[in-house]
């Protein structure tokens, strides 16, 4: 009897995903509306989003963001890439660029609408202590040359903890908290989860549903696949443990953000 009520109830946690996961299309259009503060009386159109996405390292984009990117790419949305290094900590800089525009491509964002930084203060180093006031100016001229309407990025514990993707989250809430991004523009970060969410693949999406969170984008078997084929065009990190990563991780299914309030609070700046 144990054995046909262990059955029953992974077969009802697989149905519920399936549930959550046809439903997600119609909820992920009303999650969008409310951060945006679009009327409720007409559907958000992919179109109007001007998204962009600010990551740290080339692969971070497909790592961590890949579900979110080809949810918007779906909705027709314009997502951009601000990628602030050239992943150049072990000299191979010129190799990760190209790998980048190729993991783009595979995830639906055109070369035209990615910028890769490279400068001397802004290194690919996880000891390296980014200044905040300079990832702020790069990121409100870039918001401000572009107009958009949407910017999502890491939280204040980077999924991984590394110091260059903290840096964004404090130089993004620097921004939000001096009023400098447009009023029209939700500020997004990726919520960070601990390490058994993080590794039981698909099956952490009812919690990624139920607990708090402003956006919660899912994909099913079609997208997992185009999120591998991205971490594929990265060769030179393809190490045994990013294997182990792509095949449990569930920010290769599930992307969850919270907004970043906008408006005055105390933030040491350096």
């Amino acid at each position: 009897m144990s054995v046909y009520l262990a059955l029953f109830i992974v077969l009802s946690y697989l149905v519920w995903i399936k549930c959550i996961y046809y439903r997600h299309r119609r909820t992920l259009v009303k999650a969008l509306e409310r951060v945006m503060n679009v009327s409720s009386s007409r559907e958000t159109n992919g179109v109007d989003i001007r998204a962009l996405l600010v990551t740290a390292h080339p692969d971070d984009e497909c790592m961590f963001f890949a579900p979110a990117i080809i949810r918007l790419v779906e909705l027709n949305a314009s997502v951009h890439l601000l990628c602030l290094s050239e992943g150049n900590y072990y000299n191979q800089g010129a190799r990760r660029k190209q790998e980048l525009l190729n993991s783009c491509a595979v995830l639906g964002i055109p070369t035209s609408r990615i910028t890769i930084v490279d400068h001397k203060d802004l290194p690919d180093d996880p000891k390296a202590e980014w200044r905040v006031s300079l990832v702020s100016s790069v990121i409100a001229k870039h918001i401000r040359a572009h107009s958009f309407n949407m910017v999502l990025t890491f939280d204040g514990r980077g999924v991984s903890g590394h110091a260059n993707h903290t840096a964004i989250h404090k130089a993004v809430s620097h921004l939000a908290s001096t009023g400098q991004v447009p009023n029209d523009c939700s500020l997004l970060s990726l919520v960070t989860v601990g390490l058994f969410r993080k590794y039981i693949s698909f099956l952490e999406l009812p919690l990624s549903w139920l607990l708090p969170s402003n956006v919660c984008c899912f994909i099913g078997p079609r997208g997992y696949r185009r999120a591998k084929d991205a971490m594929f065009c990265h060769r030179t990190q393809l190490l045994w443990f990013r294997y182990i990563y792509i095949a449990f991780s569930r920010y290769m299914f599930v992307n969850t953000f919270r907004i970043i309030p906008q408006g005055p609070k105390n933030l040491k700046i350096y």
